[in-house]
């Protein structure tokens, strides 16, 4: 019988089919003869006690021109699903956080979410790399401006980052004497009522901004080093970075090493370390990207392997109700 596999992501005509990791992920399953279903986190709805969807049936093809086709949307529960990827991405706003919940009630009923709803709560981006200090760079997370003050002097260069956007929006490079060091800060803890990260800045970002894949834990042989472009402190490719494909070093593997079982154990199923230079500075477990790099650079077929490890998981498992 064939696996039933639900989506839910931001709106499909919008995305880069060259760049988009979802994408990929819905190529391969069709490739398996998987039914696929789309949704976008309007359509989830919940009573009593289950959760629902509008659901739409879809097809995709490879042609930058002409990447899906969707069917007249049917009510149905998200429990009617085998598998469902949550592929939302930031801001990890209230708004997301409900959606986790509803998806958490189709999970309890025994329909496969990736990631697990509870990990993506309880995994902050920037903040989960506390749990594993010895990967990273000194870093502060605060709303004072002292604090924020003192860790620059201290560290004469730092990164001011927000906790719950992607893309490198919001991030800033400061350094001692910057003119602009009060007003960086008032923006980005809205006056010192929220919340902001501050890492030692990491030169070897020069040599790209590295992004680990992670499927069930266990790395990717290769990341994609997103190098910033001409006058940038960035290499995210949303912020205008070129990616160029390297080979894990030995300290990258230990990283992983470090990271990987913790994030399967709470139901991680695909994630994307970002490692600059030897530290790790974020846990991309929301919608995390460059599958289609790195498959199109190496001849992987990263959403093939991932979908492989979920359809091991189904197996023996009960059918979801109809």
């Amino acid at each position: 019988m064939s696996i039933r596999l639900g989506i839910l992501m931001d709106p499909i005509a919008g995305i880069n089919v060259k760049k988009d990791s979802s994408f990929a992920m819905l190529l391969a399953a069709q490739a398996r003869g998987w039914e696929l279903a789309y949704m976008e986190a309007p359509d989830l709805f919940l009573r009593d006690g289950r959760a629902y969807a509008r659901l739409h049936g879809l097809s995709v093809r490879d042609d930058a021109q002409d990447w899906y086709q969707l069917d007249s949307a049917r009510i149905a529960a998200l429990d009617s699903l085998d598998v469902l990827l949550m592929r939302k991405d930031p801001p990890v706003d209230l708004d997301f956080f409900a959606t986790t919940y509803l998806l958490e009630r189709a999970e309890a009923a025994g329909t496969l979410v990736v990631n697990r709803p509870g990990a993506l709560r309880d995994i902050n981006e920037k903040l989960y790399t506390a749990w594993f200090r010895d990967c990273c760079v000194p870093t502060l997370v605060s709303a004072s401006a002292a604090l924020l003050r003192d860790f620059l002097a201290e560290q004469e260069d730092i990164i001011l980052k927000p906790l719950w956007s992607m893309g490198g929006a919001s991030i800033f490079r400061l350094r001692q004497g910057d003119p602009n060091i009060a007003v960086v800060i008032e923006t980005l803890t809205g006056h010192g009522r929220s919340l902001c990260m501050a890492q030692r800045f990491i030169p070897e970002i020069r040599d790209g901004d590295k992004r680990i894949l992670l499927i069930d834990g266990e790395p990717v042989p290769y990341a994609l080093a997103r190098i910033p472009a001409e006058g940038e402190t960035r290499g995210n490719l949303a912020a205008g970075g070129r990616g160029v494909g390297v080979e894990l070093s030995a300290r990258d593997r230990w990283i992983c090493q470090q990271v990987g079982p913790v994030l399967r154990e709470k139901g991680v199923r695909f994630a994307g370390l970002d490692v600059i230079g030897d530290y790790l500075t974020e846990i991309n477990v929301t919608s995390p990207t460059c599958i289609r790099e790195l498959d199109a650079l190496y001849g992987l077929d990263i959403a093939g392997q991932l979908l492989d490890r979920l359809a091991e998981s189904l197996a023996g498992r009960p059918a979801g109700p109809a």
